[in-house]
C-alpha cells in the first residue's frame, strides 16, 4: 500500500470510529449502524488477511473493554470478519454497489452471530430472535450506511488517475 493510500484509508478509518462513537449513541435506534465494523471491511480489502485479523482483534479488545460483560467476543468476531473479508476480497473486490452491499450486510450479519454465540449470555429462544431478526435488520442498516460511506467518501478512497 502506498503512503497516499495509507494515509487516504486511515483518514476514512478514524471517520468512521468517530461516527461509531458520536453518531451512534445519539441515533439510539435498536438496529443502529455498525461504523467500526464498516471501518474493518474497508481496512480489510485492502491489506492482508493477516494484517486485517489484528486490527479486526485490536479494534474489538477496545470496543470489548468499553461493555465488558462479553470481554473478547467482540474481538473473536472482529478478527474473524476482518481475516475472512480480507482473504475474500478478490470475489467481493469491485466497484459495484449491490456487491458491497452484500459485503457490508454479510459482514455485519457474521459478527453478530460470532459475538452472540462466544458471549453466551441469551437463552435459545432469545438467541434465535436475535439472530434471524434483529441481526439482520442491523446488517441492511450497516450496509445502507456503508454505502452512503463510500459514496461520501470516494474521492478520498479512490487513488488519483495517473
Amino acid at each position: 500500500m502506498r503512503p497516499t493510500d495509507l494515509a487516504r484509508t486511515a483518514l476514512a478509518f478514524v471517520v468512521l470510529v468517530l461516527l461509531h462513537y458520536t453518531l451512534r449513541p445519539m441515533l439510539g435506534w435498536r438496529a443502529a449502524p455498525d461504523f467500526l465494523l464498516i471501518a474493518l471491511l474497508l481496512v480489510a480489502i485492502r491489506v492482508r488477511p493477516g494484517t486485517a485479523a489484528v486490527v479486526g482483534l485490536i479494534m474489538g479488545i477496545v470496543a470489548d473493554s468499553l461493555e465488558p460483560h462479553a470481554f473478547g467476543a467482540g474481538a473473536l468476531g472482529m478478527s474473524v470478519v476482518g481475516f475472512a473479508a480480507s482473504w475474500l476480497k478478490a470475489v467481493f473486490f469491485a466497484d459495484d454497489l449491490v456487491l458491497n452491499a452484500l459485503f457490508f450486510f454479510c459482514g455485519k450479519w457474521a459478527f453478530d452471530v460470532i459475538f452472540l454465540l462466544a458471549a453466551h449470555q441469551m437463552g435459545t429462544g432469545a438467541l434465535l430472535i436475535e439472530i434471524l431478526v434483529w441481526s439482520p435488520l442491523k446488517g441492511v442498516v450497516t450496509a445502507l450506511f456503508g454505502l452512503l460511506t463510500l459514496v461520501i467518501l470516494r474521492p478520498i478512497l479512490r487513488a488519483p488517475a495517473s
